[in-house]
């Protein structure tokens, strides 16, 4: 039987670090043993995912971490390239406060976008329809050049907005953008999530191109839960 005093210990058990917390501590170890500076080039992903004896899957876990917490910038054709040297403890505290409104900011988009989507249907215009088809043309280029499609990701989703026609949701939508993009960078860095997100867009897309506001909800839910499952919500 636990006694009273050990169930309310004020210490408590220090919560095991995940793999890619452990692999940011280590690439940040690494920045600032080889003394690099903003703009300097992390080594090639299969070059580090060499030396730290991992998979490149659970490498790309913590650049993308390091990326949504602006620390460093994944350039397509480039690489990770640094964008200031924080301390290892700020990085760590500020990875698990993300980590922990995440669910909050999928939450957040599933009673936003999807009546977005519903209204954009009921209203969307034959313009704000060829925003949304100009979108996809850029998210699909953007990935069959190697990219994750984040821009053309973004685009789609302010045109849905905008054929909305509801300048309060728009609003709303505006003031969760900045994690919207978090949750967006995440999901896209994750291996076949692209491809996936951009089939995703495009059955939201068809439905709003048929005018039904059901069929566009749906599939809006349908890509929300696609992009929150995330590895840094596991």
């Amino acid at each position: 039987m636990v006694s009273e005093a050990a169930e309310a210990d004020p210490l408590g058990r220090v919560a095991k670090p995940r793999l890619y917390e452990q692999l940011v501590t280590l690439l940040l170890g690494y920045i600032e043993s080889a003394q690099l500076g903003p703009g300097d080039l992390l080594p090639a992903e299969r070059e580090l995912a060499q030396r730290l004896g991992v998979s490149r899957a659970t490498l790309v876990q913590a650049l993308v971490a390091l990326e949504v917490l602006g620390v460093i910038d994944v350039q397509h054709g480039n690489g990770a390239v640094l964008v200031y040297r924080p301390s290892i403890a700020t990085v760590i505290k500020g990875l698990r406060e993300h980590r922990n409104r995440l669910p909050e900011i999928v939450e957040a988009r599933s009673t936003i976008e999807v009546k977005l989507a519903g209204l954009a249907a009921a209203r969307r215009t034959d313009s704000e329809m060829e925003a949304m088809d100009a979108a996809l043309d850029v998210m699909a280029a953007e990935i069959a050049n190697g990219g994750k499609g984040l821009n053309g990701d973004e685009l789609f989703h302010q045109a849905v907005t905008a054929a909305a026609h509801s300048a309060v949701l728009a609003q709303l939508m505006t003031f969760i953008a900045e994690m919207v993009l978090e949750t967006r960078m995440e999901s896209l860095g994750q291996p076949g999530r692209p491809e996936q997100s951009l089939a995703s867009h495009r059955s939201i897309a068809e439905a709003i191109r048929a005018k039904d506001s059901k069929a566009a909800a749906a599939a809006m839910q349908a890509h929300i839960e696609l992009v929150s499952d995330v590895d840094l919500l596991k």
